[in-house]
């Protein structure tokens, strides 16, 4: 019964230091821009063409 009282107290506790963290998070302002992160990954920095890749050319075996 004893181990019951444990988990309990050790449950509890890690839940509220989460819950600190969690609003420490929220007041510097972690969570206030959550869509464009997922909006960014789309747009490509520099628009590359086939030109500016450089493809190396086959040399034949002699």
């Amino acid at each position: 019964m004893e181990i019951l009282y444990l988990m309990i107290i050790c449950s509890v506790s890690l839940a509220v230091i989460f819950l600190i963290i969690f609003i420490i998070g929220a007041r510097k302002g972690q969570f206030e821009d959550d869509e464009s992160p997922a909006v960014r990954i789309l747009f490509d920095d520099e628009v590359t063409t086939e030109k500016e890749i450089e493809i190396p050319e086959k040399k034949d075996k002699e």
